[in-house]
C-alpha cells in the first residue's frame, strides 16, 4: 500500500497508517484466552540498513575559497545522484560522491549546488566504513566538498549524473535550466561574465554570461573532491541522467524537460569525450534515427536546434541506465498536462513519437499537445541499440480518474519513476525504479493521504513485457522524501540509496536529507524476489511452508516483507491486543512491511483466522 511500505525497517517509515470506514471488519476483535489458530511465521529479512552520510549534520572538508581558508562545514543537503567509482588497488570499495541539489551561497563551500566526496571499505560484520583520506591538496578527514568554485565554476544545482560502468568517472548534472542572470542570483553572488578554461577544442578562453556557464554535465574527480572540467560539447541542457557505453565511446544523455530530446554522445576516440558528435534521437529519420546537432550556436540552444531538426519529443527524460546486452532504458518522469509546453516546439518542427499520439486518440484526444491531454504517472522506455527503435517498457500506474481509499488502493502503483539503475542480485539483472511523485491526485497515493512517500521498485529485466504486478518492492524512504540516487556496490553486496528533502517534523536523522546502505544482497537470490506464484508453487512442492485452513492458507516472503494468500479475499489484520491496524479490499497479497515485529491475526471475508508472527 502506497503510504506506509517499506522493506527493511520501521524507522524509516514516519507516516501513520490512516483509519479505514465502512468497512465489513470490526474494529477490534476479541481474542480469547489460550486461543491457537494456526501461525504462520515471518521470518527476519535477510536485508539491513545502514545510514552513512547525514546532510545538514555531517561537515566536509573545504578548500581555500572566496578569500576564506580552508576548513570545514556542515554538509548541503538534498542528496539526489550517487556515483560510485571502484579502488582498483584493492584496498578499499572506492569512493562515494553524492550530489546536493539545492542552490544556497556559501562562503567555504561555495555558492551554488553542492557535492560530497567520501571513501569506504567493507568491514568483517558487511557494513560500510568511511575512511579517513589526505588529499593532495592537504584536505585530512572523511567527507570533502568538491571543489567546483575554484575549477569550474560554480554549478548552478546538481542533480542526476552518471558514473561510468567502464572506469568509474564522474559526471555531475545541473538541471534546473537557467535564463539570466537575474534567475540565479539567490544562490550565485557573483553575476559577472565567467571566462572559460577548458582543454574542450574551441572553449578554452570563452566568455560566457555567468548564467550560460550554468546547466551543462560536469565531469570530477572523486578521489581528489575537485572538478575537472564542464562537458560543453555535449551541450547546455537541464541535464538529468546518461549512462555510458561499454565500448566507452558513447554517452547517452537524458534532460529534464518537456519537450526533453534523448541525446547520444559518440566520441572520435574511445575514453576521449572531448572530441566527437553530439546527436538528438529522431524516431521517424530514414535509416538512422539520430540527427546530428553541430551548428554554430548548437550548443549553448541546444534545444532550439534540436527542434529545428524535427527531434522526437518526450515529457521529462530523468535518468538513464543501461543492462547487459547494452539496452538503454530511462525514465520519463511526466508532467501533469504537458501540452501547453510542447506546443510551441511541434510548431517549431520537433515531433511526437507515436506512442504519445496513439495514447492521446486512446484518451479521445486529438494530439499530445492538447492543453487537456493527461500525463500524470510516468514511464519507463527501452532504447534497443540494434533495433535502433525507444519503445515503452514499462507504463506507469495503474490509472485512477479519482484517488481509492486506503483500503481499496492496489498493492502496487508506480507513480513518476525518476531514478534508475540496473543492479545484479545473483546474476540476474534487475532494473531499480524510484518514485519521485509530480503531485498527490488521480492514484498516486490513496484518498486523504497527503504525504509523497515514494517507493523503490526492482524489475526483472529477464522479462519481455512486465507490468505493475511484475514490479517487486524495496524500499520508501521518510515522510515527504523524494527516494533517489540509488547505485550498487562493487562486489554486488550493497544498494546506496539517498533521502532527499524530507518532512522537517520526522525524528532525527530522518528530518534530514541523507545516504544509506541496503545490505545483504549477496544472502538472497531471484527466489527470493519471486511473485505471489512462483512462490506459492514452491511452497506447495515443498509443503512445509503452507500454513492455514483448507479454504485460506498464505505464503510468507521475508525478503519483500509480503504475505501472500492463495486466493483474492477482503482482509484485515489486527494486533496482539485485538485492534484492527489494516484493512485491504480483494487482495490476494498484503504488505506488511511497515508492521513492527510482534503478533498479529489475518482475518478474511469468510471470518477465518489465521495468526502471524512477524520476526
Amino acid at each position: 500500500m502506497k503510504k506506509t511500505n517499506i522493506l527493511l525497517a520501521v524507522m524509516l517509515l514516519v507516516a501513520v497508517a490512516s483509519a479505514n470506514a465502512q468497512t465489513l471488519f470490526d474494529n477490534e476483535i476479541q481474542i480469547p484466552a489460550g486461543y491457537a489458530p494456526t501461525e504462520v511465521v515471518l521470518p527476519p529479512s535477510p536485508l539491513t540498513i545502514q545510514v552513512l552520510f547525514i546532510g545538514g549534520t555531517d561537515t566536509v572538508q573545504t578548500t581555500p575559497t572566496y578569500g576564506n581558508p580552508a576548513g570545514q562545514q556542515v554538509a548541503k543537503e538534498w542528496h539526489d545522484f550517487l556515483g560510485f567509482t571502484p579502488d582498483n588497488t584493492g584496498q578499499s570499495l572506492g569512493w562515494v560522491t553524492v550530489n546536493h541539489e539545492m542552490i544556497t551561497a556559501d562562503n567555504k563551500i561555495g555558492d551554488g549546488g553542492g557535492m560530497t566526496s567520501f571513501k569506504v571499505a567493507r568491514k568483517a560484520d558487511g557494513t560500510l566504513e568511511i575512511l579517513n583520506q589526505t588529499l593532495a591538496d592537504g584536505r585530512s578527514g572523511k567527507f570533502f566538498n568538491v571543489d567546483f568554485a575554484n575549477t569550474v565554476g560554480e554549478t548552478g544545482m546538481n542533480c542526476g549524473g552518471i558514473s561510468s560502468q567502464v572506469d568509474g568517472r564522474i559526471w555531475t548534472a545541473e538541471e534546473w535550466f537557467q535564463e539570466s542572470n537575474t534567475d540565479i542570483v539567490a544562490g550565485i553572488r557573483d553575476t559577472s561574465n565567467y571566462t572559460v578554461n577548458s582543454d574542450i577544442p574551441g572553449w578554452n578562453g570563452v566568455t560566457l554570461k555567468r548564467y550560460q556557464n550554468l546547466n551543462w554535465m560536469v565531469e570530477i574527480d572523486p578521489r581528489e573532491a575537485k572538478a575537472i572540467r564542464k562537458q560543453y560539447n555535449w551541450g547546455r541542457q537541464p541535464f538529468e541522467g546518461g549512462a555510458i557505453e561499454p565500448s566507452n565511446r558513447l554517452v547517452y544523455l537524458g534532460p529534464d524537460d518537456t519537450p526533453g530530446f534523448f541525446g547520444m554522445f559518440v566520441a572520435n576516440s574511445a575514453g576521449d569525450y572531448n572530441k566527437g558528435t553530439l546527436f538528438a534521437y529522431k524516431h521517424d529519420k530514414p535509416g538512422y534515427n539520430w540527427v546530428p546537432i553541430w551548428e554554430d550556436g548548437s550548443l549553448l540552444d541546444h534545444k532550439k536546434f534540436a527542434v529545428q531538426k524535427g527531434a522526437t519529443m518526450f515529457n521529462r527524460i530523468e535518468w538513464v541506465a543501461m543492462d547487459k546486452l547494452n539496452n538503454v532504458y530511462f525514465t520519463e518522469t511526466g508532467v501533469d498536462k504537458p501540452g501547453p509546453r510542447w506546443a510551441d516546439e511541434l510548431a517549431a518542427g520537433g515531433v511526437f513519437d507515436p506512442y504519445h499520439v496513439q495514447r492521446a486518440q486512446a484518451l479521445d484526444f486529438d494530439s499530445p499537445a492538447d492543453a487537456n491531454y493527461p500525463d500524470y504517472y510516468g514511464r519507463v522506455w527501452k532504447y534497443d541499440p540494434v533495433k535502433d527503435t525507444c519503445t515503452v517498457y514499462l507504463e506507469g500506474g495503474p490509472a485512477f480518474a479519482t484517488s481509492p481509499s486506503e483500503a481499496n488502493y492496489p498493492e502496487k502503483h508506480l507513480s513518476n519513476p525518476d531514478g534508475l539503475v540496473v543492479v545484479t542480485i545473483n546474476g540476474q539483472q534487475y532494473l531499480l525504479i524510484q518514485e519521485d511523485l509530480n503531485g498527490s491526485s488521480f492514484g498516486r497515493v490513496p484518498a486523504g493521504v497527503t504525504n509523497r512517500t515514494c517507493e523503490a521498485f526492482l524489475l526483472d529485466l529477464s522479462i519481455q513485457n512486465p507490468t505493475i504486478d511484475d514490479l517487486i518492492r524495496l524500499t520508501a524512504v521518510p515522510a515527504g522524501a523524494e527516494i533517489t540516487g540509488a547505485i550498487q556496490t562493487p562486489d554486488g553486496k550493497s544498494i546506496l540509496i539517498n533521502s532527499q528533502h524530507p518532512s522537517t517534523s520526522n525524528p532525527f536523522p530522518y528530518n534530514h536529507s541523507l545516504t544509506f546502505a541496503i545490505h545483504g544482497l549477496d544472502q538472497i537470490g531471484a527466489p527470493d524476489l519471486k511473485g505471489k506464484k512462483s512462490i506459492i508453487a514452491a511452497e506447495r512442492a515443498d509443503n512445509t511452508s503452507e500454513s492455514g485452513t483448507p479454504a485460506f492458507k498464505v505464503y510468507p516472503n521475508p525478503t519483500t516483507r509480503t504475505v501472500y494468500m492463495n486466493e483474492p479475499t477482503d482482509v484485515a489484520l489486527f494486533d496482539a491486543q485485538g485492534k484492527r491496524v489494516m484493512v485491504r479490499r480483494n487482495t490476494s497479497e498484503l504488505d506488511v512491511s511497515s508492521l513492527a515485529p510482534g503478533t498479529y491475526f489475518i482475518q478474511n471475508a469468510k471470518g477465518e483466522i489465521l495468526k502471524l508472527a512477524i520476526q
